[in-house]
């Protein structure tokens, strides 16, 4: 019985062609397609099996060409490379079908598409909801394009994109890298996947800010993470949200976490700061839920840049108490090799306060700078420790990578912060009036960490 099959072929890689694909080649008297994939079947075609192959973009006469075989009685086999379905003939097939009021039935025979390949190859970055775009405008206005592109950046979606880039169209792909900056941070990471499941096979893995579009040819796919996506140990990993949803105990989400950075951020629009002061800000003000932050940050002698670098370097913190301590980051200090170090608890900080009648945190402070003179001290609770801290800067002539001042009570608080602003070059980080805590001290370190984030005031994933 006559009939036309559209049939997906896989992203080229026969040993990934499904079973009925099989069938459908093996059974049919005409085989239509585009003349590149033909050197893929041809272990499959029965013998006397007409091959009809036609050059690029002659996708509408070969679709005529099966309607004329498939009504003179023969069995039509049309193919395409990954699924028929998506970015294929099968479309095709179908209005040709309706507008000619055919009679001949026609079969779509799924196949596995290049993205799900891609996928397989990277990890798991499609586990969560993706989209699929192609950047195209031979048959789609470049508009609807750029405006499906915002809506994917917008939503968090992951992003895969076909033909992303050709000689004449070269400019979208940059344009796309513009948007999603827009909407996520610099470390997103980013896959580019050449010939997938073919000999000429070739991955890179790198990230938003990283990601350079003169890579990118017609032939390859590209994977863009969403903001909770990451890469560890060569895998691109995009959490379905089993580990949050169990393990952390109640703690908020990330998505929860990014509906709160945009409410603040609107409540900030109009503050001519800098991007980095504001990230900082921000936190502080997701922390504590306290407005007032606005007037109480104080980011001096560019603190950010300065500490972040010396983190992401492999620096040393130094906490005045172990629950600040505790509120930093462990993932990033690990991914960065830093040390957090508190001497409250230990026996030499014991013994050296009881000898001079101080205070443990003063105490601790004193052997800190023994150990890491040029370390960042983050002070979340203690006066004394921060003040301790000033006189020993000034008595001993040195300086330390940073100092995030953010003590909290009402003895000596206030004048422990003022004691900052007289080193001139020190980067430091207060909060200005009795205000402060562990938490906040904490929090100013982590968005300290993630300053890449600042370019777009959107959290990703855990730093």
């Amino acid at each position: 019985m006559s009939n036309i099959k559209v049939i997906g072929l896989g992203p080229g890689n026969p040993e990934l062609f499904l079973k009925p694909a099989i069938d459908a080649i093996k059974e049919a008297d005409v085989v239509i397609g585009y003349k590149y994939y033909f050197q893929f079947i041809q272990c499959y075609l029965a013998e006397g099996t007409e091959c009809i192959d036609t050059g690029m973009r002659q996708e509408v006469e070969r679709a005529k060409i099966a309607f004329e075989k498939a009504e003179a009685g023969q069995r039509v086999a049309v193919i395409s490379s990954g699924d028929a379905g998506i970015y294929g003939m099968a479309s095709l097939i179908l209005e040709m079908a309706d507008k000619r009021q055919s009679s001949i039935p026609v079969e779509v025979v799924p196949g596995i598409s290049a993205f799900q390949a891609a996928a397989a190859k990277l990890g798991a970055p499609l586990s969560h909801d993706f989209v699929i775009l192609s950047l195209s405008d031979l048959l789609t206005p470049w508009k609807l394009i750029e405006k499906r592109m915002k809506a994917a950046a917008m939503g968090d979606f992951v992003t895969v994109l076909y033909n992303p880039r050709s000689k004449k169209r070269y400019w979208q792909l940059y344009r796309l890298q513009e948007l999603f900056l827009e909407e996520r941070s610099l470390s997103t990471p980013v896959a580019v996947l050449r010939q997938v499941e073919r000999e000429e096979e070739h991955i890179t893995l790198t990230t938003l800010g990283e990601f350079d579009p003169e890579i990118v040819d017609m032939f390859s796919i590209v994977v863009i993470g969403n903001s909770q996506s990451y890469v560890s140990n060569n895998k691109f990993i995009t959490p379905r949200g089993y580990y949050s949803k169990y393990e952390q105990e109640g703690a908020p989400g990330p998505l929860i976490m990014q509906e709160s950075f945009r409410t603040i951020a609107g409540q900030l629009a109009d503050l001519d700061i800098s991007h980095e002061e504001k990230w900082v800000m921000m936190h502080c003000i997701h922390t504590t839920a306290d407005f007032e932050m606005k007037q109480l940050l104080r980011v001096k002698n560019e603190a950010v840049a300065r500490m972040n670098e010396y983190l992401l370097n492999g620096g040393t913190i130094i906490t005045d108490v172990t629950m600040v301590q505790s509120g930093i980051r462990k993932k990033a200090c690990e991914r960065y090799g830093i040390n957090v170090k508190c001497y409250l608890h230990d026996e030499r900080t014991v013994a050296l306060a009881q000898e001079k009648n101080i205070t443990r945190t003063q105490a601790g402070i004193r052997l800190a700078i023994e150990e890491h003179p040029d370390a960042l001290y983050v002070f979340g609770n203690a006066p004394t420790a921060l003040i301790e801290l000033t006189e020993l800067m000034r008595r001993k002539d040195f300086q330390p990578a940073g100092v995030i001042g953010a003590p909290v009570g009402f003895v000596n608080v206030e004048e422990s912060k003022h004691r900052l602003m007289t080193f001139k070059n020190l980067p430091y980080i207060s909060i200005e009036g009795r205000k402060g805590g562990s938490n906040l001290a904490a929090t100013i370190v982590n968005a300290v960490l993630s300053r890449d984030e600042a370019v777009t005031l959107k959290p990703g994933r855990d730093v």
